[in-house]
């Protein structure tokens, strides 16, 4: 079984080069095939509440149904995290991935964001809002350079924000010349469930069961307040309410008639009768982790270094993502009551182009790292690539964060 060296990425960042690299993995429930599995929730479309996404999808040549247990979106930002987290733990090579920080000040304290993490990255609200220098980030020369770059020279994206030519984004809000970059690595996480037919034999869509989320309190089950204590008890914890919170309890409050009690559930207080409203896990005989790098993306790009210099370039964004994916696929940690564990070794392949494909050893963190090493020593000698950190320090805008709540006025 071949290695993912350099030259392999290489291969792949050069005209008529693989199309994509495969990595599969089969997982199953931490605590055995017999428990159920959380997976990812959704707002409905209409109302209030959860729901579970499901897909007709198709596992070997029979058509099941399948639940999303991790979307493309939670596993990229999986794959984003485990780089911030080992930018932030000062990793020597990491450390010099190029990347964008935003700084605020919040009742006394220094908060940073990075484009690593941000939802938009390096085309996020937080950065446009901010300034450089007391200049507007947007009237910089360095960030219209980063909004200028276009397939054709991608350049200054490379050396100011790789993650997003990696992970993509896009610059939606811009009048004209918006940089629309899609991810060059998608991931998910899926897991069938049993199938069901109906009379006609049609497959029959899943559907959820329910658990009961019953808590005891050992005060009372119930524990009733007057009007007047009920808005003291809330005041006096108003510091620490989120705004909406609180003004749901003094709603409850101001609803008390005088000369009665009603229950203070809002506060905390009070126990959970056993009630079947919430979603309970789903069974799954077979879940899938699936990631794809699409080396027919990286090669639509450019960056002004020739042939051999844009190989060079294509190969380092290549290691970035395959770095970012063995750091993530590490850390198999999604939600509560959905503990999983790799049930085999991922399976990896290289498309060879018509039909043909090449299996190739799954990277470790240290491999990784070893091969990312060497796809930025050789595009700093062919490319001329400058990766030092830090490329931008972003001043955040105080009326932004002064205005940011934990939860939204409407809820």
């Amino acid at each position: 079984m071949r290695s993912l060296d350099l030259d392999v990425l290489l291969a792949a960042g050069s005209p008529g080069g693989s199309s994509c690299l495969t990595s599969t993995t089969t997982l199953e429930p931490a605590g055995g095939r017999h428990t159920s599995v959380a997976p990812a929730k959704f707002a409905p479309e209409r109302g209030k509440g959860s729901v579970y996404a499901y897909e007709q999808r198709f596992l070997g040549d029979e058509s099941r149904y399948a639940a999303i247990i991790d979307s493309k979106q939670s596993q990229l930002n999986r794959a984003e995290q485990a780089l911030a987290q080992a930018i932030e733990d000062g990793h020597s090579l990491l450390s010099r991935v190029p990347h964008v920080q935003v700084t605020y000040e919040r009742d006394g304290a220094v908060e940073r964001y990075y484009d690593l993490t941000l939802p938009h990255r390096v085309f996020d609200g937080h950065i446009r809002a901010g300034t450089i220098d007391g200049v507007p980030t947007t009237q910089t020369p360095e960030y219209r350079a980063v909004r200028d770059a276009s397939p054709a020279n991608a350049r200054a994206l490379l050396e100011t924000s790789p993650v997003t030519l990696v992970l993509g984004g896009w610059d939606s809000s811009r009048r004209s010349r918006q940089g629309r970059w899609r991810s060059a690595l998608v991931g998910e996480i899926v897991g069938f469930v049993a199938a069901s037919r109906d009379e006609t034999g049609l497959l029959s869509a899943p559907r959820p069961a329910l658990r009961g989320g019953a808590r005891v309190d050992p005060v009372g089950m119930q524990i009733n307040l007057d009007k007047k204590t009920m808005t003291e008890t809330a005041n006096r914890q108003q510091a620490e309410l989120s705004p909406a919170t609180h003004s749901k309890i003094l709603k409850a409050a101001n609803a008390i008639k005088a000369g009665t009690a009603e229950s203070a559930s809002a506060l905390g207080l009070g126990g959970i009768p056993p009630t079947l409203d919430q979603l309970a896990g789903v069974a799954c005989d077979t879940i899938i982790r699936t990631h794809v790098l699409s080396f027919a993306t990286l090669r639509q790009m450019r960056f002004g270094a020739g042939v051999d210099g844009d190989a060079a370039c294509r190969a380092l964004l290549a290691a970035l993502a395959l770095n970012a994916l063995a750091r993530s696929d590490a850390e198999l940690c999604l939600r509560a009551n959905c503990d999983l564990v790799e049930a085999e070794q991922p399976k990896v392949r290289l498309d060879q182009r018509g039909g043909s494909f090449a299996d190739v050893e799954p990277l470790s963190i240290d491999a990784a790292d070893l091969l990312l090493g060497e796809a930025l020593a050789h595009a700093e000698k062919v490319a001329d690539i400058t990766w030092s950190g830090l490329a931008m320090r972003v001043d955040g805008n105080p009326d932004i964060v002064s205005g940011a709540l934990e939860t939204g006025d409407d809820q």
